[in-house]
């Protein structure tokens, strides 16, 4: 029987080291992130659903998507009301298919990861149950710093994009609104234990 937890964490907390960690130790880890490129890659399978919905000029003349162009109307001032919304509902369905299917292709998998950068925003919907939860926290001007460093950022920038990142695990639903978990588990660390569904662990004090 396969244990399956749901990663997520702010940006720049450190989630993507937590996730290599995970994989080193035997996790087979599903990079949603990573899936949502793929589909909105050339050829993707999300591509001429995005025209169909936001028009032809999603499109860039050689079938790629028009990134520029779709962002201003999606994530835009002018963006019109439930744009993202129309966005998500045509990427969100293609994205769990895919990680479904890599559950399938790995049917010995002990320990299934699924790196959700904004579980809190689709916990509810998300086709799958978790077995546990483990949220990646840093304090804000830990994270300034990393994408400052490492990101190509200004301060300014760094600032606007901690702000707008995802809560920390106080906002996540109760465990009346998860199942719960089958049994406390512990990893080695720097993954820490996690106990009740639910792990919270703060990597400011570890060099992640």
């Amino acid at each position: 029987m396969s244990i399956r937890i749901g990663l997520t964490g702010g940006i720049a907390a450190g989630k993507s080291t937590v996730a290599a960690r995970m994989r080193e130790l035997g996790a087979l880890v599903i990079d949603y992130d990573g899936l949502a490129h793929e589909i909105v890659a050339p050829g993707g399978v999300a591509l001429p659903r995005i025209a169909a919905v936001f028009g032809p000029d999603a499109l860039l003349a050689d079938g790629s998507l028009n990134r520029a162009w779709l962002a201003e109307r999606v994530f835009g001032r002018d963006a019109a009301p439930g744009a993202r919304e129309r966005l998500d509902d045509i990427e969100h369905p293609l994205i769990y298919a895919e990680a479904a299917r890599l559950e399938r292709r790995n049917p010995g998998a002990k320990v299934i990861v699924h790196d959700v950068p904004l579980l809190t925003e689709v916990i509810r919907s998300i086709p799958f149950q978790f077995d546990h939860i483990v949220t990646v926290e840093a304090p804000e001007q830990m994270r300034i710093r990393r994408m400052v460093a490492t990101r190509g950022m200004t301060e300014r920038q760094a600032v606007s994009a901690a702000n707008r990142a995802q809560p920390s695990a106080g906002s996540l639903p109760t465990s009346s609104s998860i199942p719960p978990a089958r049994s406390p588990t512990c990893w080695r660390r720097p993954m820490g234990c996690i106990a009740g569904g639910r792990l919270t662990e703060s990597f400011a004090r570890e060099k992640v």
